[in-house]
């Protein structure tokens, strides 16, 4: 049987002075305005709350800057511009990955004031960081969706400050990643990566999307790392399912692939 919940002890009674008679009741927690109560906000009551605040704030400076659309690159914080093995070459890359779809995708608002494709990254170090700064090199605006962790939690020095947010729920932070996504171009990466890549190949496969261009940078790695034709064959997936992606081995395969798999470069012409 369930305990009864408890009852708050019976304050003490307070004396009013003549200089401040109601000092105590205005110093009390419940007087303070509900939005200027940090303990409240806080507390476990209001997590309903703190997730909408956090779909919101976003939301209102992406409508501020006229983001309509992103392509999303997602890839390890740890690769280091000047690391060892491949990680100089997968930084490079995803650099000029952001660089080539901000000219060419319509970050620049080629249509007013819409942006669209624009980069969009989880706003960290490492790839994060090179896509981002790929955007700035090519004078365009770049979204760093950013979260609190113990570890690569600091934005880094390229994402449009404006459109420089951090999260504390996993949860708002996929939603926004996904929900203006035109495209998404994956990088080598952990088990972070892992999650954000499946994420979104889950929302294709089920139809909870709509067609979103998925690329797989790096095919040597992707298919080391993950057997997709073992699923096909012991049918934990179908055949299908691996047509939801495509790989490139370069910026500019990239962006050639996002394009044969539907990427909506929406033009001036277009538009007029």
């Amino acid at each position: 049987m369930a305990n009864p919940p408890s009852i708050p002890a019976k304050p003490a009674p307070t004396t009013p002075t003549p200089a401040a008679p109601n000092a105590a009741q205005a110093a009390s927690p419940s007087y303070r305005l509900p939005a200027l109560d940090q303990d409240f906000l806080l507390g476990d009551s209001m997590r309903g709350v703190r997730f909408l605040l956090e779909y919101a704030k976003a939301e209102e400076a992406l409508r501020a800057w006229g983001v309509r659309s992103t392509i999303v690159v997602f890839g390890s914080a740890r690769v280091d511009e000047n690391g060892g093995g491949r990680h100089p070459n997968w930084y490079a890359a995803a650099r000029e990955f952001g660089r080539i779809a901000s000219l060419r995708g319509g970050a620049l608002c080629p249509n007013g004031n819409e942006r669209d494709n624009v980069i969009a990254t989880g706003g960290g170090p490492g790839i994060m960081e090179a896509a981002n700064r790929g955007a700035l090199d090519a004078g365009a605006p770049s979204i760093g969706f950013n979260i609190t962790l113990p570890r690569e939690q600091e934005p880094n020095a390229y994402s449009t400050p404006d459109l420089t947010f951090r999260f504390h729920y996993f949860a708002m932070r996929k939603m926004h990643l996904a929900m203006r996504a035109n495209g998404l171009v994956v990088f080598p990466g952990g088990f972070g990566t892992l999650d954000e890549l499946f994420e979104i190949l889950t929302l294709r496969q089920t139809h909870k999307a709509p067609p979103v261009p998925i690329v797989l940078y790096d095919p040597h790695y992707w298919k080391s790392v993950i057997n997709f034709q073992t699923m096909v064959d012991e049918g934990t997936i179908s055949a299908a399912d691996c047509e939801l992606f495509g790989f490139a081995e370069t910026a500019e395969g990239a962006w050639s692939e996002l394009l044969r798999l539907g990427l909506d470069v929406v033009t001036a012409a277009r538009q007029g």
